[in-house]
């Protein structure tokens, strides 16, 4: 028992109080039902869900008056249903518990290595290899040490009046076992399990608890990736924030920071809370909200969100929003929630495996008193008995969903495709939409210059005004000054030189550019806000030269560019002289048209979801051949639209898949039917990676069709093995119920369906992208 009575942290709304639960013990998806169902038995709560993925109980009460003394309740009710429970901060989904690598892949290891022995001289046709007390011996501790988990899981499932798989390997084994100990003590000559003796089955029960071990610590290693999206949510808060106060500036933990705190943000922090600026500017990199590689001007007035990070200048702001109140908070919510989900496949088969138990135990029953009374002997009537058990024993049952997904999965892993749970790829066969982001997943998700323009009346080359305006960028680190440096080579910049470089944060940069012994001119290159502040009267609409540059300004501006000016300062002129402009844009990647063109082909609509500008976002579209565009989404709003592509109104519920690269991305990822989260080294993509089921390792799109192509071909298997392995049951029990398999043989048949479900599913390592 570990009850934490100690710390409550009841998040209390209008509704009533909302109590988080970390819940350990839980090992499938019947665990959750009856968490849920010991939680909502205790008075006072209104509403209580189990998520098994971050392994914690979200509980709503309906008096918020009793919450002091509903997290006692709360947690001893939890223990009673045989699990274990401590109350948890409201703004931390998830507590620092991890499962070790020993505690997750130990129980395999140790049963490969008693299983191995028992199983290789079978593959030598030595099937009496090793003496009864050897066999014995190495198998016992499978059964009854590794195998314990599953007599409890099985025993507690029993209680709950259901059938599981847990209960299926404990009989199966248990018979195998059972009969193997009572051949070898009733054996007159004491040479069971040697040559020329009486078969035994140790090795089958030992078999079959390791492979479903394996399947189990696969489960667990996926349960971990998934909570590390989370982990790596929280982790973008800091632990400490640099408080200004009577004393000045103090370093507190963040925990002390109250709303209508001033704090202060040094260039290259992240910001720990979301505020206001009250003094200084800056640029702020808020990629994780909105997605675009621009850092974001900051000054007065302007919001600061938690989780950004600071870039060059120092900010003072007043904290607004503090823990469970952030947006990052709320991103983390969001990420969690969508995450709570049960594989479709897995319900199919605990369906199936509630009905499968009591049958095999009847038909068992059944057969033993049936030869009974016709008159064999007891032993006859019982190893009978005992081979239907064998031969119903869920080896096959067990390696048909792990064995296609481990081939599926290492496939698609050669080819750069990480799919991280079984959930997702049995969803992903069944996609009908694939929703897009656009900065970084279609285009590449760093400026370029696009396009250069000299205005007509400047009198001046475009080689000159290109060589100006890298003079003028030359000691920045903008991501815009890096687009022209790159644009424009050392080579042809000539001998122009700036000095007195003077940056206006988020409209414009200033310099005293010339050639060396010439008078120097104030050059500055600024935004179109700076343009309208210092030429008001420009253009001229009389003048046909200022005309024919303003309208290209305007039309790549529609497209989605970002405009810059370059301006001539001269001295004894009210305004300066408009000499040039250059345009940024984000260019296409090269397959994106043609992973667009590859999913319409499969049958899927594709959508575009992006945080751009309309302009930038529909030509985009145009370019692609995406009809449906859907621009300037913020991104709890990007969740809401890939929610209302999976329910469009006059429409059945649609399987949406979302691909994006960024953590703006991430409550989207979560919210769809599948999230694929696409590497791109120019964005935040580490909490993208982490929340989403698949993980495209290539910026490359034409991973998103290959991904859905090797899901489809996987549940195929799935499918597949699973007709297999029920088919070997289905016509095995009755052919030994009538005597027709003793266990020996129903043994080898056991075995034989392991390996046809196995080979089947090594098929897929043969699948490329785009071949089959």
């Amino acid at each position: 028992m570990s009850t934490q009575t100690a710390d409550r942290f009841p998040d209390t709304t209008e509704e009533g109080a909302h109590v988080t639960l970390a819940i350990r013990g839980m090992t499938c998806a019947a665990c959750v039902a009856r968490v849920e169902r010991a939680l909502s038995k205790v008075p006072g709560v209104a509403q209580a869900q189990v998520n098994y993925a971050t392994e914690t109980a979200a509980v709503t009460l309906g008096d918020a008056e009793s919450e002091a003394d509903m997290a006692d309740a709360l947690c001893s009710a939890v223990e009673k249903a045989g699990y274990e429970a401590h109350v948890q901060a409201p703004d931390k989904v998830l507590d620092d518990a991890q499962q070790s690598w020993w505690q997750i892949w130990g129980p395999v290891t140790l049963g490969l290595v008693a299983s191995v022995p028992l199983v290789l001289p079978m593959l030598w046709g030595q099937h009496d290899f090793w003496p009864a007390w050897v066999q014995f011996a190495l198998a016992t501790p499978v059964q009854f040490g590794l195998g314990w988990r599953f007599y409890k899981a099985g025993w507690a499932a029993l209680r709950a009046g259901s059938g599981n798989m847990d209960q299926l390997v404990a009989l199966g084994t248990s018979a195998a076992y059972g009969l193997s100990c009572w051949l070898w003590l009733t054996h007159d000559d004491g040479m069971a399990g040697m040559h020329g003796g009486v078969p035994l089955y140790f090795e089958s029960a030992a078999v079959v608890i390791t492979l479903v071990l394996l399947g189990k610590a696969l489960e667990a290693r996926a349960k971990r990736q998934t909570t590390d999206a989370i982990r790596a949510l929280q982790s973008l808060r800091p632990d400490t924030v640099c408080r200004l106060g009577p004393q000045g500036e103090v370093e507190v933990p963040l925990s002390q920071v109250l709303v209508g705190d001033v704090v202060v943000v040094r260039p290259g922090e992240r910001i720990a809370v979301d505020g206001v600026v009250q003094e200084g500017s800056s640029h702020v990199d808020e990629a994780m909200l909105t997605g675009e590689p621009l850092p974001v001007a900051k000054q007065s007035g302007d919001r600061l969100t938690g989780g950004a990070i600071n870039g060059e200048g120092r900010l003072v702001m007043v904290a607004q929003a503090i823990g469970g109140d952030t947006m990052l908070s709320q991103i983390i919510r969001r990420v969690a929630d969508a995450q709570a989900v049960k594989a479709p496949i897995q319900r199919v088969v605990d369906k199936v495996s509630a009905i499968f138990v009591p049958t095999v135990l009847l038909v068992a029953l059944l057969t033993g008193l049936g030869w009974w009374l016709a008159g064999s002997a007891a032993e006859v009537a019982l190893i009978r008995a005992v081979a239907v058990l064998v031969i119903a024993c869920p080896c096959a049952l067990g390696l048909a969903t792990p064995a296609a997904i481990m081939a599926g999965t290492g496939a698609a892993a050669r080819q750069g495709i990480l799919i991280k749970d079984p959930e997702a790829l049995e969803t992903a066969c069944r996609i009908q939409v694939v929703a897009f982001d656009k900065t970084g997943t279609l285009t590449i998700g760093q400026p370029k210059v696009i396009e250069w323009a000299v205005a007509g009346d400047a009198g001046l080359s475009l080689d000159v005004v290109r060589a100006i305006t890298a003079a003028i960028q030359s000691g920045s680190e903008h991501p815009l000054a890096k687009a022209v440096l790159a644009d424009v080579p050392v080579s042809q910049r000539g001998a122009w030189v700036a000095s007195e470089v003077q940056a206006v944060p988020g409209q414009a940069v200033q310099a005293r550019v010339a050639l060396p012994g010439q008078f120097t001119n104030v050059w500055s290159l600024g935004s179109g806000h700076w343009l309208q502040k210092n030429c008001p009267d420009w253009p001229d609409p009389e003048s046909s030269v200022h005309e024919e540059i303003f309208s290209l300004a305007e039309r790549l501006q529609g497209q989605g560019a970002t405009v810059s000016w370059l301006l001539r300062h001269d001295e004894g002129r009210a305004a300066p002289a408009v000499i040039g402009m250059l345009a940024f844009g984000d260019e296409l990647k090269p397959d994106a048209a043609q992973a667009v063109a590859r999913l319409q082909q499969m049958g899927l609509e594709t959508v575009l979801i992006s945080g751009d500008n309309r302009g930038a976002a529909e030509a985009v579209g145009m370019a692609l051949g995406i009809r449906q565009v859907v621009a300037e989404v913020l991104p709890n709003d990007k969740a809401d639209h890939v929610r209302a592509l999976q329910s469009p109104q006059g429409q059945g519920r649609r399987v949406v898949a979302m691909v994006g690269d960024g953590l703006n991305d991430a409550p989207a990822l979560a919210a769809a039917d599948v999230g694929m989260a696409m590497a791109n080294p120019h964005g935040s993509t580490d909490v993208a990676l982490h929340a989403a089921g698949i993980t495209l390792m290539r910026g490359d799109p034409l991973l998103v069709p290959a991904a859905i192509d090797i899901s489809r071909r996987t549940t195929r298997k799935i499918h597949q093995n699973l007709f297999w392995a029920f088919g070997y049951n289905v016509i095995g029990i009755p052919l030994a119920a009538m005597g027709g398999l003793n266990p020996m043989v129903a043994g080898a048949a056991m075995a034989f369906s392991s390996v046809s479900v196995v080979t089947n599913a090594l098929l897929l390592s043969r699948w490329r992208p785009g071949k089959g």
